[in-house]
This record gives structure tokens, C-alpha cells and sequence, in this order.
């Protein structure tokens, strides 16, 4: 698998990444005909906003990323001050760090679109997930919930016993940590991995995943090559080699 990065001066260990907002969901049709369920991501362009080196006096290598801009006076003077140095005039609502193994070749300022995922077939993206406020059991936790019948009276939904005497050992009877009861709900960072990349329109900065996207639409969201994809590719082609070079002893 040929993967193309922008980022940094060695492809193996790097990522491509870039900040886009979520659009929403529609279908597209592939050369049989079937319908593939895709997410629209408007993903960038975002401005390099920052370039850290391991030989630097950061002491690792990564890129910072600015996205969407912003007028001055609802921003900050430290982050105004900031983008300026890139030369850019205008700050950035949104910034994201993305770490990198090997030296950045990119300089401040620099331009990232959405033409670094035309040859990369999967990815990650993260987002936070629409939030539900305080649920109960089950809807947070999937509980069957009490009986119909037999005696049971308005608490269906009830969550049952949480004490039963059990506790943590050594800590008295107090509830076990991690028990699963009422709560908040949602509203947290998520991640879906692994999406299929259907296509990319580089005219207006949209690529098309297959799948859902965490959030609502209009949220803010991070793409980035799937490192799970990468990780396993990696050690294929490890495997690979050592079975050629065992063949040719």
C-alpha cells in the first residue's frame, strides 16, 4: 500500500491529518450499483501553524495545525501573536497537534488540504459524540429492566440491588468503583476507526467515509490516517522481509 504524507521527511511512522467539520450523511453508488452509506467530512484546508523538531528545544517531532479562521477581537493576543508568526494575519478558531516519528518537512505557514488522502484508503476520525444528558440505566447500560408483572410497580427501569453486601474487600461495603448506574451520557471524544475513504473532492475540501461519524452535524472533527490499518500493513511487510531473507539462507 502506497501511502502519501506531506508531513514529515520519511512516510513510515507518520500520519496525515487534518480538522474539518462534519456535513452530514448522504449515499453514493460504486461501479455495480450497490449504495454505500458515506459521511461528508469538509475537512480543511488547515494552515501549519507551528513545527516542532526533536533536535529543537521541543524534543520531538510534530506539526501544529490551525483551522478555521477568526476576526482578532475574538481571539486572544497570545494566540493573534502566535499565527502571526507563521505569516499569517489572521488567528485560527481550532488547533490540533499531530505528533510525527520522523522530522517534519513542512515549514509555518504552509497550506494541508484534503489531496494528502487521495492515495490513503482508511481512516480515523474523532469527534465529540452528541450528548443525551442524565439517562438511566437503560439507556446508558442496555438493562432488560424489571418485570412487567409480579408485584413490580412503577419502577420498571429501575436498576435492581446495587449494594447486595458484596462491597469492595477491604473497603467495607461501599458500592463497587466502576458500577454501572444513572448518568451522564454521551457528549464525550469518540473515535470510529478504520473508515473506508470513498472519495475526495479537493475543489471543496470534502472527503467522503464510509460509515458514521461520531457528533452532530456541523461538529468539529479530527482526520487522520488509521493507524490500526498502517500498523498492521507495517507488520506484514516485516514478516515479509524475514521470510525472504530465511528462503534465500
Amino acid at each position: 500500500m502506497e501511502v502519501r504524507n506531506a508531513m514529515s521527511e520519511n512516510g513510515s511512522g507518520s500520519i496525515a491529518a487534518l480538522l474539518g467539520r462534519k456535513v452530514g450523511m448522504t449515499r453514493v453508488y460504486d461501479d455495480k450499483g450497490t449504495a454505500v452509506p458515506v459521511t461528508v467530512v469538509q475537512a480543511g484546508p488547515c494552515i501549519v501553524t507551528q513545527v516542532k523538531t526533536a533536535d529543537g528545544k521541543d524534543g520531538y517531532n510534530a506539526i501544529q495545525l490551525g483551522f478555521e479562521e477568526i476576526k482578532e477581537r475574538r481571539s486572544t493576543k497570545p494566540l493573534v501573536g502566535h499565527c502571526q508568526k507563521t505569516g499569517q494575519t489572521s488567528p485560527k478558531r481550532h488547533f490540533k497537534e499531530v505528533r510525527l516519528k520522523d522530522k517534519p518537512t513542512l515549514v509555518a505557514g504552509a497550506t494541508v488540504d484534503v489531496g494528502i488522502f487521495e492515495l490513503i484508503k482508511y481512516v480515523d476520525v474523532m469527534g465529540t459524540s452528541k450528548g443525551k444528558g442524565m439517562q438511566g440505566v437503560m439507556k446508558r447500560w442496555n438493562f432488560g429492566g424489571q418485570p412487567g408483572s409480579h408485584g413490580t410497580e412503577r419502577k420498571h427501569r429501575s436498576p435492581g440491588g446495587i449494594g447486595g453486601g458484596q462491597g469492595t474487600r477491604g473497603h467495607g461495603r461501599a458500592i463497587r468503583l466502576g458500577k454501572k448506574m444513572a448518568g451522564h451520557l454521551g457528549d464525550e471524544q469518540v473515535t470510529a476507526k478504520n473508515l473506508a475513504v470513498v472519495g475526495v473532492d479537493k475543489e471543496k475540501h470534502l472527503i467522503l467515509v464510509k460509515g458514521t461519524v461520531p457528533g452532530a452535524n456541523g461538529g468539529l472533527v479530527f482526520v487522520r490516517q488509521a493507524k490500526t490499518i498502517l500498523e498492521n500493513i507495517r507488520g506484514q511487510e516485516t514478516k515479509k522481509a524475514e521470510t525472504s531473507n530465511k528462503k534465500k539462507k
